[in-house]
């Protein structure tokens, strides 16, 4: 019988996909991120269902300036110089999976870590306004990023073909749900260097009443200040939420950052 595709193996590759979509799917249930991403279905149409998973979502601003065709090693040099360091702050905090996108890279923390989770984004928008500026010295381009920030449940299993005669994988880890979507639209709402919150991270800051989050450390003003800028997203239908919130400052004081990025974390019991 003919088609419109031209080929009978597109056809068999419809008919699996429509016999895979009406077996069904099974979920199970866990309390943390598998520490192994072999651990994740393939094959099955089974998915993990993980509560409350807090991701941080790193964005390089104004990319599209870079230029791979006329300044290839200068682009590559700086892809390398941001992603990298976002991947090794994500995991030097504790993430436990991290996936690079583009131009930038998000972790997915455990519920347990969401302080941990804010002080790796701390630290990078710490890391854009004050070191990346003193290596890169590239003439009308400043590298700056954007970071956001959300937590809920998802759905994870790994989509695609597995490897075989030594090729590429060409499959990956998805992962269904709100808190990358949303953390993703949320640093794309910043300005550079801004890090932006979902309004569940914040309330779950002030359900815990820690005065290191929620308060600055007072070095730039004569009095410590509310660290968090509230911002009305006006019924915006991209968001599950009605506000975010904007972290005032700059990233970590030079005379109290160490101490509040440990404070911070100690928070996460």
């Amino acid at each position: 019988m003919e088609n419109q595709y031209g080929n009978s193996d597109i056809i068999e590759i419809f008919n699996q996909a429509a016999k895979k979509y009406n077996e069904g799917e099974e979920i199970e249930e866990l309390n943390q991120i598998p520490i192994y991403s072999a651990t994740i279905p393939l094959d099955t149409n089974k998915w993990l269902k993980i509560k409350d998973v807090v991701c941080v979502y790193i964005d390089m601003k104004n990319s599209t300036q870079l230029s791979a065709q006329n300044h290839d090693k200068s682009t590559a040099g700086i892809y390398q110089y941001f992603t990298d360091t976002a991947v090794r702050i994500l995991d030097q905090f504790g993430a436990s999976y991290i996936d690079v996108r583009g131009d930038g890279a998000f972790g997915l923390f455990d519920s347990d870590k969401i302080y941990h989770a804010l002080a790796s984004a701390v630290t990078f928008k710490t890391f854009c306004a004050f070191e990346i500026p003193k290596i890169i010295k590239v003439e009308n381009l400043e590298i700056t990023c954007h970071i956001g920030m959300d937590k809920k449940t998802v759905l994870v299993k790994k989509i695609g073909l597995r490897k075989s005669d030594g090729k590429t994988d060409k499959q990956n880890e998805v992962w269904a749900g709100k808190p990358v979507n949303m953390a993703s639209k949320l640093s794309s709402l910043g300005d550079k260097n801004d890090l932006l919150i979902s309004e569940r991270i914040f309330n779950k800051f002030l359900q815990d009443k820690s005065e290191f989050v929620l308060q600055s450390c007072g070095c730039y003003s004569s009095e410590k200040n509310h660290h968090w800028q509230k911002i009305e997203l006006n019924g915006d239908p991209k968001f599950d939420f009605t506000k975010a919130y904007k972290l005032a400052s700059s990233g970590w004081c030079i005379s109290h950052g160490k101490e509040f990025c440990e404070k911070i974390i100690t928070l996460d019991k």
